[in-house]
């Protein structure tokens, strides 16, 4: 009987063993591929396009030292893996960037940093009419499913705190209907500091577009973790 038994239980022993080994290496696998593809996901090169106008564009401004150049610099001194390209157009206003967003997103970018509006504001353009551009933008970016950050400006007008107020809240308003991250003035950082700004009034100096780039990081970092989602 217990020569039967033991014959019994000896290969059924053996074959849970070999079940348990079995998942247990598949689990290993299943961790290991894991770990590789999330690895690998930290580790993609996020591209970042910045459309925007000469607040973007920086004309005049040595190349390293423009906005685009010295975001990329300060996030892969954070540890980003990151690339961003200059898409800024000086004149341009937000129905201009809007005429020109399929060509400059035809390298996939995985995220866009949105710097219209200002231009809007100095030559007097409908509030309404800068919204529907930007919202076009914005809608156009999410249905390629590419992460947003809208940045607002605060540049001075000639128009009124009326109108400069409709400008503000139609930046707020536009990042909540589309569910974007949000800046609320890109130019806050050197507009109201002379050694920062250029004589114009309106652009930012070298070491103003370094203000704007240390104030703006922690926004361009959750902007790369929802790239990365």
């Amino acid at each position: 009987m217990k020569s039967r038994l033991g014959r019994f239980i000896t290969p059924f022993i053996a074959t849970l063993a070999l079940r348990a080994m079995v998942i247990v290496a598949t689990v290993c696998t299943v961790l290991t591929w894991a770990t590789i593809h999330s690895v690998r996901a930290e580790e993609r090169v996020i591209k970042i396009t910045v459309l925007g106008d000469s607040l973007i564009e920086n004309k005049g401004v040595p190349v390293a030292h423009r906005f685009p150049d010295k975001l990329e610099f300060a996030l892969k001194a954070r540890g980003q893996s990151v690339a961003v390209t200059n898409a800024g157009w000086a004149g341009d206003t937000a129905a201009k960037g809007l005429a020109r967003l399929d060509r400059v997103i035809t390298d996939q970018p995985d995220a866009v940093i949105v710097v219209l509006g200002a231009n809007d504001m100095v030559w007097g353009i409908d509030p309404n009419a800068t919204r529907a551009a930007l919202a076009e933008i914005l809608r156009k970016l999410e249905a390629r499913r590419i992460a947003v950050l809208l940045c607002g400006v605060r540049t001075q007008s000639k128009f009124g705190e009326e109108y400069k107020n409709a400008f503000a809240a139609m930046f707020s308003g536009l990042a909540s209907e589309h569910n974007v991250l949000f800046y609320p003035a890109f130019d806050d950082a050197f507009v109201d500091d002379a050694q920062l700004k250029a004589l114009d009034g309106l652009h930012p100096t070298p070491a103003g577009i370094e203000a704007v780039v240390t104030r703006i990081l922690p926004q361009v970092e959750a902007l790369i973790a929802s790239a990365r989602r």
